[in-house]
């Protein structure tokens, strides 16, 4: 952070002031970002993949678990077991800092801001859900742009196959689980079928995958 520069007098007359030069706020650098959906059989999807990821990965982590709405989760506590990264359920309004999980609530939709934190919110359920894959995609691909990895895993259902394509408009890449590998198609399958994806891979390579592009140059 930059500290305010000490005047050379204990004035400062407004004709100085009127003749310092000024500089055009720079252009805001894309935010690297990692966000994970899932749903049926994501529990062990997700700790699968956090499990390979570095403890020094340069980027957050987002995630999106379809969970009972109104039941406590225990979801961060079980993935703080599976990986070295820092887990926590987000909460509104926090920033967003790199090597840390934040989990959504149950019930609550998860949305990026462009200031790197985190809305939560109780707006209208989409495709039936809250939290939403796609409300998760859209608004990380809008506030990270080609930074933004986005990963559909196992799943029922087709949340997540329109997130992607707002995705894949605004630069980020789009990794999808292979049904192989999925204990439930539905997402994958749905992720799949837009023939947007970047990299269809087994649940084992996801990880590694993800620390390789969170670590490339922005294009």
């Amino acid at each position: 952070m930059t500290g305010a520069r000490r005047a050379d007098t204990d004035t400062v007359t407004l004709d100085a002031v009127a003749e310092a030069p000024t500089h055009p706020e720079p252009q805001r650098t894309p935010v690297r970002l990692v966000a994970l959906a899932a749903s049926a059989g994501g529990i062990h999807a997700i700790g699968t993949v956090l499990s390979s990821l570095p403890i020094d990965l340069p980027a957050p982590v987002v995630v999106v678990q379809h969970l009972a709405p109104r039941h406590p989760s225990h979801m961060a506590a079980i993935m703080a077991r599976q990986t070295l990264l820092d887990v926590r359920q987000a909460r509104d309004g926090e920033v967003l800092r790199n090597g840390v999980v934040y989990i959504a609530p149950p019930d609550r939709h998860l949305l990026v801001n462009t200031d790197g934190s985190v809305t939560l919110a109780d707006t209208e359920l989409v495709h039936f859900l809250r939290p939403s894959a796609d409300l998760l995609f859209e608004s990380a691909a809008a506030a990270c742009g080609p930074g933004l990895v986005a990963v559909v895993l196992s799943g029922t259902g087709e949340d997540g196959a329109m997130g992607i394509r707002a995705v894949k408009k605004m630069g980020g890449v789009v990794v999808v689980q292979d049904e192989g590998t999925a204990e439930f198609t539905g997402m994958p399958h749905a992720a799949i079928g837009t023939g947007i994806a970047d990299r269809v891979l087994e649940l084992r390579d996801i990880g590694p995958t993800i620390s390789d592009l969170i670590r490339a140059p922005l294009q």
